[in-house]
Order: C-alpha cells, then sequence, then structure tokens
C-alpha cells in the first residue's frame, strides 16, 4: 500500500518532466463548460457565471476525474460544502456556509433535471448518468423559495439529443465494491430523442460489528432512469423522466467515544441495523417559446417507500431499538415566465405549489435491559427516597413497545417575480432585484400508545401490598400551523468586460418549521408512568381499606400514600413537539474572474449571514431519538475562493478554499450534565456544530496524447480535499481537526475503451465523520452522558471499465 501511494505522489510531481516528451506544446484550448452544453433552466435568464451569486459547475469529465457518485463525494470539493457520509443513505444532512440539517426539512435545496426533491431521505442518490451539478451557495428564496437557505444543488441528466450510442461501465475495488451501469442514447430523428439505462452496485462493507462478527454496512442498490424528450415544432418541447431506485443497506457504524483518552470502541451492537429504501421519480418540463418569452410548466411527483431499523442503544446490551417507516407522496407544479435574451431587461415571473403526504410509522421497543434500566429501574430509585413504607414495582413485561403513527401532511404555494435591468446609467452595471411570497401550512395527525403490566409491592412490617395493574396510555389527537414568508433579494453587478464582473447582494432565505414526532415517545412515557402511579395509588388506598386494620382510616391510609410522587402531566402537545421556523439574512460581495484569455479563472466571495431561530439537532431528554430546537441566534461569516488554470493544453491546475465562521450568538441550552441532572447552559459564542471551519480541494490533471490507432491518451488526476476543524457538540468539547484526503486517478483511452485505476484516500487518514451523544446509562452503565462517533472510510483501490459505442 506504501509504495502505491508512494508511486502516485511520484507520478504526480514528475508529469511536467514526461510531458516535455510525449505531450504537445500547443497553447491552451479554452472550454466553457455552459457554452459548450446548453441545460435549459425555467428560471436563471443568463449563464450561471454571469449571476450575481457564488456558484460552482461541476462537468462530467470532473465529476469522473475527482470520482463523484453521490452528493456526499463533494464534500471539501465545493468551498464551504460539506456533506458527512455517515449512517445511511437516510442521513442527507448537508451544510453550506454553516447552515444546515441532520433531521426533518433540509436547509438546501436539491433540484434534478428541474424538478424538487422536496424530502431530503431521498437526497443521496446514484449519479450513474449525470452530466453536471450546479451549486449555488447561499440563499435562494426569491427564486426557488422554502429550505433554500443555505444554498441550492441542481443536477442534470445527459441528454438524448447531446450524446448518441450506449455508455457501458464496470467498476470493482477493495472491501468488496462493485457496480455496473449501462445508458443507450438514441435520437430518433430531430425531433425526438430518448435514453434508457440502469445500474446495480454492491458493497461489502467498512466496518465490521464486533458482536455480531459480520460487516455492519453492506449494500446493495440497483435502478434505472428513462427521458424523452419531444419537440413538436420550433417552439416546442416536452422533456419527460423516470427513474427508480431501490437500496438495501447496513449502516451506523457507531463506536464508543472515550473523551478522556480520544480512544473510539469497535462497533459492536446485538442487534443488525439496516435501511432499505425504494424511490420513485417522474417530471415533465413543457416549454414554450413565445416572441417574447418563454414558458415553462414543470410537473414533479416523487413516492418514496422506506424502512429504517436501528439498535438505538448501539451496545451489546438489550436495551431499545426503533423500527421507522416512512410512506411518502409529493407532488410539485411550477408555472414560469421569462424574457427571451438579448435585451436589458431581463425577468423571470412563476407560481410554484406543492403537496405532500406523508406517513411515518416509527415505534419504539424496549428490550429486556431497557425494561428493567429505563422504566422499572427509573421508578424504583423515585421509591428508594422513602424509607417507610417499602415500596417498589416489578414490570412484567419482557420487552415493551411505544407505537407511533403520525400523518404530517404539508401544503405549500408561491408567487414570485425577479428582474434584472443591464446596462443601468452605464454600460456593464445591473441591478436586480425580486421578491416572493412563500406560504405553508402543515398537518400532524398522530396516534401514540403503549400498554404495560406490572405489579406494586409495598412492605409495612407485618403487612404486605401486592398489586397486579395493567395501564394503557394513548396520545391521540391533531396540530396544524401555518407560515407565511416574504423573501426579497437585491444585487448590484457590474461587467467588467463578457467574462469578469463584481457584485454585491443581500438575500432572505428560510427554513419551514415542523414537527418532533420522536418526542412522542418521551411525552407518551411520561404519560404512561404517571398513569401507573395514580394507578397505584388508588389500587393501594383501595387495597387497605379492604383489610380492615385497625386504626387505618381513609385519612391515615392517604397521609401514607401522600409520600408517593405523582408528577400531574399537563401536556401542551403543540408547544412539545412543534418546531418553528429558521430564516437568514445574508450579504454577499463576489466576483468572477477571467484571465489570459480564458486560462485562469476564478471566483472570489465574502459573505456574512445573520440567522434567527436556528435549528438544532439533538437527542431527546430521554434519549429516546433525536429531535430539532430553535437555537435563538447565530452569525456566519467567511469567504470563498475557487480557481482553474490551464498550463497547456495538456495540464491544468485547480483548487478551492472556503473559510466559515459561525458561532452562536443567542442560545440557552438545557442539557444534562455527567451526573444526569438537568442544567441550563448558555452557548453564547460558542461554535455551530457540524460546520468545518475550513473545506480546501488541489488537484491536477495530465493528459499523454498519442498519435497511435488504437492508444488515443492516458490521463492522470489527483485531488488532496479536506475540512475541520469541527466542533462536534454545541459545548465544542469534542472535534475533528483538520484533515486531509488523497485521491487520485490513472486512465488509459483505447478509441471507445476506457480502463482507469484508481485509489481514495490513497494515504489511509483516519478522520470522524459523524458524533452525536445520548443518555449514557443506557448503553454505558454508570455514566450519565455517553458519545458515539463514526470514522470516514480507509483507503480503497479498484479499476474501472468504461466502453462507449
Amino acid at each position: 500500500m506504501k509504495k502505491f501511494t508512494l508511486l502516485l505522489l511520484v507520478t504526480l510531481l514528475t508529469l511536467p518532466i514526461w510531458a516535455d516528451n510525449v505531450a504537445p506544446k500547443d497553447t491552451t484550448r479554452v472550454v466553457d463548460i455552459e457554452e459548450v452544453l446548453v441545460i435549459g433552466s425555467p428560471k436563471e435568464t443568463t449563464k450561471l457565471r454571469q449571476l450575481p451569486t457564488s456558484v460552482s459547475l461541476l462537468s462530467q469529465k470532473e465529476m469522473q476525474a475527482q470520482q463523484i457518485n453521490s452528493l456526499k463525494n463533494i464534500s471539501g470539493i465545493v468551498p464551504n460544502f460539506y456533506m458527512p457520509d455517515y449512517g445511511s443513505r437516510l442521513t442527507s444532512a448537508i451544510y453550506i456556509r454553516g447552515v444546515g440539517a441532520r433531521i426533518n426539512t433540509p436547509a438546501v435545496g436539491l433540484y434534478v433535471d428541474n424538478i424538487p426533491y422536496v424530502d431530503k431521505s431521498a437526497f443521496d442518490f446514484n449519479f450513474f448518468d449525470i452530466e453536471r451539478i450546479d451549486i449555488l451557495r447561499g440563499p435562494q428564496g426569491t427564486l426557488y423559495g422554502r429550505n433554500t437557505m443555505g444554498g441550492l444543488i441542481k443536477v442534470h441528466t445527459k441528454s438524448p439529443f447531446s450524446y448518441q450510442g450506449t455508455d457501458v461501465k464496470l467498476s470493482a475495488g477493495t472491501y468488496n465494491n462493485y457496480s455496473a451501469s449501462a445508458t443507450h442514447y438514441h435520437r430518433w430523428s430531430d425531433k425526438f430523442a430518448f435514453s434508457a439505462g440502469g445500474f446495480y452496485e454492491y458493497g461489502g462493507g467498512f466496518f465490521k460489528n464486533t458482536t455480531l462478527n459480520k460487516k455492519v454496512d453492506p449494500l446493495s442498490a440497483g435502478g434505472g432512469r428513462m427521458r424523452a424528450i419531444w419537440l413538436p415544432n420550433e417552439n416546442l418541447k416536452f422533456d419527460f423522466t423516470v427513474g427508480y431506485e431501490y437500496n438495501d443497506q447496513g449502516g451506523y457504524a457507531y463506536g464508543l467515544y472515550h473523551k478522556d483518552t480520544e480512544v473510539i470502541d469497535p462497533v459492536g451492537y446485538d442487534k443488525e441495523s439496516s435501511y432499505r429504501r425504494g424511490l420513485l421519480n417522474a417530471g415533465l418540463n413543457i416549454e414554450y417559446q413565445a416572441k417574447n418569452f418563454i414558458l415553462n410548466a414543470v410537473t414533479g411527483y416523487q413516492n418514496l417507500n422506506d424502512r429504517m431499523f436501528m439498535d438505538q442503544d448501539f451496545s451489546p446490551r438489550k436495551v431499545y431499538t426503533i423500527m421507522q417507516k416512512q410512506r411518502l407522496n409529493s407532488v410539485t407544479e411550477e408555472i414560469t415566465l421569462k424574457s427571451k435574451p438579448g435585451k436589458n431587461w431581463q425577468w423571470v415571473t412563476g407560481a410554484f405549489g406543492f403537496y405532500q403526504a406523508l406517513n411515518t410509522d416509527g415505534p419504539v421497543t424496549f428490550r429486556e435491559d431497557g425494561v428493567k434500566t429505563m422504566i422499572e429501574g427509573n421508578i424504583n430509585k423515585v421509591f428508594k427516597n422513602i424509607p417507610m413504607p417499602q415500596m417498589n414495582m416489578k414490570i412484567n413485561n419482557e420487552t415493551l413497545s411505544v407505537e407511533g403513527n403520525y400523518d404530517t401532511p404539508v401544503m405549500s404555494a408561491a408567487v414570485y417575480h425577479q428582474s434584472t435591468y443591464n446596462n443601468l446609467f452605464v454600460k456593464g452595471l445591473s441591478v436586480t432585484l425580486g421578491l416572493r411570497l412563500d406560504y405553508e401550512k402543515t398537518k400532524l395527525d398522530y396516534n401514540a400508545s403503549t400498554s404495560i403490566d406490572y405489579a406494586f409491592n409495598m412492605n409495612m412490617g407485618q403487612m404486605k401490598v401486592k398489586l397486579p395493574l395493567v395501564n394503557n396510555s394513548v396520545l391521540k389527537g391533531n396540530e396544524k400551523t401555518d407560515y407565511l414568508q416574504v423573501l426579497p433579494k437585491a444585487a448590484i453587478k457590474y461587467d467588467f468586460n463578457a467574462t469578469n464582473s463584481i457584485y454585491v447582494s443581500a438575500s432572505k432565505g428560510y427554513r419551514s418549521g415542523g414537527y418532533n414526532i420522536q418526542m412522542f415517545s418521551d411525552l407518551i412515557s411520561s404519560t404512561m408512568q404517571t398513569g401507573m402511579m395514580k394507578q397505584v395509588k388508588e389500587g393501594s388506598k383501595e387495597y387497605i381499606l379492604a383489610l380492615n386494620i385497625p386504626g387505618m382510616t381513609p385519612d391515615r391510609v392517604d397521609q401514607m400514600l401522600s409520600k408517593m410522587p405523582i408528577k400531574e402531566t399537563n401536556l401542551n402537545i403543540k408547544e412539545a413537539v412543534t418546531y418553528k421556523p429558521e430564516f437568514t439574512w445574508s450579504y454577499e460581495l463576489g466576483t468572477h474572474l477571467s484571465m489570459f484569455s480564458g486560462k485562469f479563472t476564478t471566483d472570489l466571495t465574502a459573505f456574512y449571514m445573520d440567522i434567527r431561530d436556528q435549528q438544532i439537532a439533538k437527542f431527546a431528554e430521554n434519549g429516546l431519538g433525536r429531535i430539532t430546537v430553535n437555537a435563538g441566534r447565530s452569525r456566519s461569516l467567511g469567504a470563498e475562493m475557487a480557481f482553474r488554470a490551464s498550463i497547456t493544453k495538456s495540464f491544468n491546475l485547480y483548487g478551492s478554499y472556503g473559510y466559515t465562521h459561525a458561532t452562536f450568538t443567542d442560545y440557552l441550552s438545557n442539557q444534562k450534565n455527567e451526573k444526569g441532572e438537568l442544567v441550563t447552559v448558555d452557548l453564547k459564542g460558542n461554535f455551530v456544530p457540524m460546520t468545518p471551519r475550513n473545506t480546501f480541494s488541489i488537484g491536477a490533471d495530465y493528459t499523454f496524447a498519442f498519435n497511435h490507432r488504437i492508444i488515443k491518451s492516458v490521463v492522470i488526476d489527483a485531488q488532496y480535499n479536506g475540512a475541520g476543524k469541527i466542533l462536534w457538540t454545541e459545548r465544542n468539547d469534542v472535534k475533528q481537526d483538520l484533515y486531509g484526503i488523497l485521491n487520485a486517478r490513472a486512465t488509459l483511452n483505447l478509441c471507445d475503451l476506457g480502463i482507469s485505476l484508481w485509489a481514495k484516500n490513497a494515504l489511509n487518514t483516519t478522520y470522524s465523520t459523524f458524533y452525536f451523544e445520548t443518555i449514557g446509562d443506557v448503553s454505558v452503565p454508570g455514566k450519565a452522558v455517553a458519545g458515539f462517533m463514526q470514522l470516514g472510510k480507509p483507503m480503497q483501490l479498484g479499476i474501472d471499465l468504461r466502453y462507449r459505442f
């Protein structure tokens, strides 16, 4: 392994020496991705790099070179973009500029072929036929609305009008990783073209469960996509896509983390955890070009069915598990009108609406150890403080299930307009003004219940009381709320020429509120325990009076039983489970530059974000699942830089750097200390967790061209990407320092066949990709708070074959 890594480094360093002998010494050939590949957008009125916003474009060639086959592979490559690879494909947390979401609604939007993916459970999918990815950083609320306050990702699949033939890819790598895909593109005529393809991938897993003696994270996934484009006449286009993907995987490779020694225990829990997902997406984009405007009507549909099973104590003990099932159906519709290019006044106006029906079934099952420690043990701890009479409780259930079924439909509607006036007063000066009115209505129908069979024992000297009891607790009802947001944007841009500009902008974005259905496990547990204590008190009184003991009057019995603690639960369900929307005002200064006849391009940006009611993910007080809370206020400021330099026709350098300083400015948090006591902590000045302070990427590619009828070229790519420091907790007491990983690829192109040797994390860097804390005595006896961590994937080596015909 060390020899292989050394060879990669030597190859990269000696590329210029080899180039003198085999590479042509022509001047650089400049390629503009957006000019070569025209991708229609219903909203943008000009090329993305000409907009007053910070944007990164990743071409198909760059994705292949940097081995990007999902959104998680982009971390570090795009400035201030971080999507940690942990858990399973359900966990799709994306962070841009300190804004992100671990659970519930996303903070970064995703569009695939102009169709919005409303729920982030669908964000992590396979990129087997992707043409280009655009990442717009900063709030995009005026044109794209809810849940784009951190930014927007636009994914474009290959058009059958641009590609012809069949593209077959095969891949094999260490850790028993294999994949295959094939897509056929056919242009039937000048008016109709279609594509159809599919993929399959298998992963043997990277981490071992030492308790079960098997890999914890194997993967098996497959799917396909079809696209058809019909041009009835020169002014009308129908673009239809449909795709399905099925995923079956293990996951949640979390090991106990020891803060004092910074050691991570091997993964070891006794119940196999898994995630299964079926994902169907379909969309139709109708475009009509009139004389003075372009009309687009975009309809999208998404169906998601998944099942997540997790051993939630992450230990060999039999404490508790959760099985969550989601059934989601969403329909989106957007109609836009925009001006044609070439005029000083460029405008777009539109209306958007969607409806999402989501049913979540999420029972929590307490197993043997959980019943003894978390329910029976906690209640008997209270009785120990009562000297007389001696009391204890015995639960007869071997396992105890807390059932929960939740419907959370969401309806949203919006209208918006944005105008740009070019050459205002002087040539090159433009002003952009936009406004969006966004309305959202959410509802929660809940039905949580549990049933417990138990016995209560009371010892009063010679008299012993034993009561067999059954408690049935139910929480059933509904809640609803709505939000109205006004999302303005203003920007001023000056174009020095066609390829160089400077801009300043201000915009507002928001992330919608919602409901913490995970809280119902806590609420039903509290209701159950209160009901049990009342049953015990009433049953004990009735039993004692029935014995007719001399002197044991009703008042005497009440006095004796008054020592029994009963907490009245006046539950405010809405207040307990609802979290508010999060919103931000963002201010940005940036420039897009192209110099030396296009041989060197760079983007520079500085930003400041004032974030209100920031949504933070944390575990509920009893440890039964994660919840979202509003953290008050925070601010994020930083800078971004990206460049690409074409040194020669064969040799390119590229890189990026992002800096984010995101801190709380107002946040009082209720947390449990090491003794298990709930205390209020002032976190003002602490860094926002899960946000890398730095992200960076530096890379190079070199092409050896050969005038040979079989051997066409050899291409060497290498990148060094990284992130850090990352603070994992709100207290900032657990961190991942700055780290980097080296990826490399060497491709031999033989006519229609390409053969690639590749390495991921070639230096075998060890780093953490996720950390969280839960109630310690659940999984680690004697600890009030316990932390778990997942490591990043180790070094991988492999080979790819690509055949086009």
